[in-house]
C-alpha cells in the first residue's frame, strides 16, 4: 500500500557509473560546490573513480557446491504438468539437469559427492518465486525476502539508490540478494533535500517540493537509468497508507505520465495509482504496469488486456490496513480490500495479466505466497495464483528465457520447495521448505 516514506537520500554521483554505486559516499565529499555548477561540469573526486577503486571479479561457480534435490515432485506453472518421485541437479549457478531419475542419473553422477543433497520425497518442487513490488534498503531486508522463496523480485524504488547496488550483489555473493529489477529514485513530487544528493539533479533544485513539469520528471527519469535503474517507478495518485493524504486525488496526468514512460527508453514504468482517472491515464501513456489500481473499471481492464499492460493489486497490502489503529486506515481497509479483489477477479476473467507484489517495505517484509493466496481467494484459479508469482512476473521482466519463473535445463539455479501441491491448495505456497538462489542454499528446513 505505498504507506512507507519515499522521500530518497543521498544518491552517488553519475560518474561512479552502475558498478560504482557502493563506493557513492565518496564522491559526495565534494557535493557543496558541486550543486551550483551544470551537470556536463561535475566532476567526482579522484579518490571515487572508476579507475582508482578497482573491482574483485565476480564470483564463480566454485562458491557454491553443486546441489541434487532428490525425490520431489517438481510443478511446471506454465502448463501444471507434474513429474512424480524427480531429480533437480544444480551445478554452476545453472539447472544442470531436472526430471525423472533416468534423466538426470548421468548429471547426478558427474557431480558426485561434491553435491549437498536434499531429500525432498513427498514435497513439490519448483522455480524460485517472483514478487513483483518490494522495497529493499538492506542485506537485512533481501534476507527475510529471500527467506519466503522470492528469488527475483521487481523494486518499487530505494531511498539511496539501495536497490541499484543490490542487483549487483549476486555476481559477487550469490544467495546475499534476489535477483533485483531496481528503480531507483521515485518519480513523484516531493524530492525534498534529496536533489542535494546528487549533483545531476541540482538543476530541480528550486522544484524539490513540486516536481511536476514533464522535462523535469523526464531528467529524473533519465538520472535514474543513468544510474543503472532497469525499471521506473512513478505515480498517478497519493498513497493509501498515509492518512492524511487523498488516495484519490490526482498527483500527475497523462501527459505527464508519458514524459516518464518516454524517458525510460524501455524500462517498464510501474505506476501507483487508486482513482480511476489516475489508472486510465497512466494506461493511456503506456505504463508497463498498474499498482495497487483499486478503483480500475471495466474500460481500463479492456484497454489493458488489449495494450498487454499488467496489474499488480498487492491484495494482502491493502486488505491488511483493516487491522490498523489508525481509524481512516481501519476504514481504507475495510472499504478498498473488497473492491480491489474484485478489480483483480474481474481483470483477470477480461485477460488482463494479474502478478504478485507484496509492497514489503525494509523489514516488514510479506511472504509472496501470501499475496497468491489472496489473490486464488479473491477468484483467480489456482494454477493462475501459481503463475502470478512465477511465470507472469518473469515474462513481465524479460527473464522467462533465462529460466525464471518455470525449470529448465541450463536456466538459473533459483529453486524452492514446499511442504504441499499449490495445484491442490494455494496455502501451499507460504508452506517455504527450501529456497535456493543462485545455486545458494538460503534456506533449508528439512535439513
Amino acid at each position: 500500500m505505498c504507506e512507507h516514506d519515499h522521500i530518497v537520500g543521498p544518491t552517488p554521483a553519475k560518474q561512479l557509473e552502475r558498478r560504482h554505486v557502493l563506493a557513492g559516499a565518496a564522491a559526495l565529499a565534494g557535493l557543496g560546490m558541486a550543486s551550483f555548477l551544470p551537470a556536463s561540469a561535475v566532476a567526482a573526486p579522484p579518490a571515487a573513480t572508476p579507475s582508482a577503486l578497482p573491482l574483485a571479479k565476480p564470483g564463480t561457480s566454485s562458491q557454491v557446491q553443486p546441489i541434487i534435490i532428490d525425490g520431489g515432485s517438481i510443478i511446471d506453472p506454465e502448463t501444471g504438468r507434474v513429474i512424480e518421485d524427480a531429480v533437480v541437479v544444480l551445478a554452476q549457478g545453472k539447472v544442470k539437469a531436472m526430471g525423472t531419475r533416468d534423466e538426470t542419473r548421468k548429471a547426478v553422477r558427474e557431480v558426485g559427492s561434491k553435491a549437498v543433497v536434499i531429500n525432498a520425497h513427498g514435497k513439490f518442487v519448483l522455480p524460485g518465486l517472483v514478487d513483483a513490488h518490494v522495497h529493499a534498503q538492506s542485506f537485512e531486508d533481501t534476507k527475510l525476502i529471500l527467506s519466503h522463496g522470492a528469488t527475483t523480485v521487481r523494486s518499487g524504488s530505494s531511498s539511496f539508490y539501495q536497490d541499484i547496488a543490490l542487483a549487483r550483489v549476486p555476481q559477487y555473493a550469490p544467495g546475499l540478494s534476489p535477483r533485483m529489477h531496481a528503480a531507483g529514485l521515485f518519480v513523484s513530487p516531493d524530492q525534498g533535500d534529496s536533489i542535494l544528493a546528487d549533483p545531476d539533479l541540482a538543476p530541480l533544485a528550486a522544484k524539490r517540493n513540486q516536481l511536476t513539469d514533464p522535462k523535469d520528471l523526464a531528467h529524473l527519469t533519465r538520472v535514474n537509468i543513468a544510474r543503472g535503474a532497469t525499471v521506473i517507478k512513478t505515480r498517478a495518485n497519493p498513497r493509501a497508507g498515509i492518512p492524511e493524504q487523498d488516495p484519490l486525488e490526482l498527483v500527475y496526468n497523462q501527459e505527464q505520465l508519458s514524459a516518464v514512460v518516454h524517458a525510460a527508453k524501455g524500462a517498464g514504468v510501474l505506476c501507483h495509482s487508486y482513482s480511476a482517472k489516475g489508472i486510465a491515464g497512466a494506461v493511456a501513456a503506456g505504463v508497463r504496469s498498474i499498482e495497487h489500481g483499486v478503483f480500475l473499471d471495466e474500460k481500463t481492464m479492456v484497454r489493458m488486456a488489449k495494450q498487454g499492460t499488467y496489474f499488480t493489486p498487492t491484495l494482502f497490502g491493502i486488505a491488511g490496513m483493516k487491522d490498523s489503529s489508525n481509524p481512516v486506515l481501519a476504514e481504507r481497509g475495510r472499504e478498498y480490500g473488497p473492491i480491489l479483489a474484485e478489480a483483480a477477479r474481474a481483470a483477470n476473467e477480461l485477460g488482463v495479466t494479474v502478478i504478485g507484489g507484496t509492497d514489503s517495505f525494509g523489514t516488514d517484509v510479506t511472504p509472496i505466497g501470501d499475496e497468491a493466496n489472496a489473490l486464488a481467494e479473491a477468484g483467480l484459479s489456482k494454477l493462475k495464483a501459481l503463475q502470478s508469482i512465477t511465470t507472469a512476473p518473469a515474462k513481465l521482466l524479460g527473464v522467462a528465457k533465462h529460466g525464471v519463473g518455470r525449470l529448465a535445463v541450463r536456466g538459473v539455479a533459483d529453486v524452492v520447495v514446499l511442504e504441499r501441491n499449490p495445484l491442490e491448495t494455494s496455502k501451499a505456497l507460504t508452506e517455504v521448505k527450501v529456497v535456493i538462489a543462485q545455486g545458494a542454499v538460503v534456506r533449508n528446513d528439512l535439513a
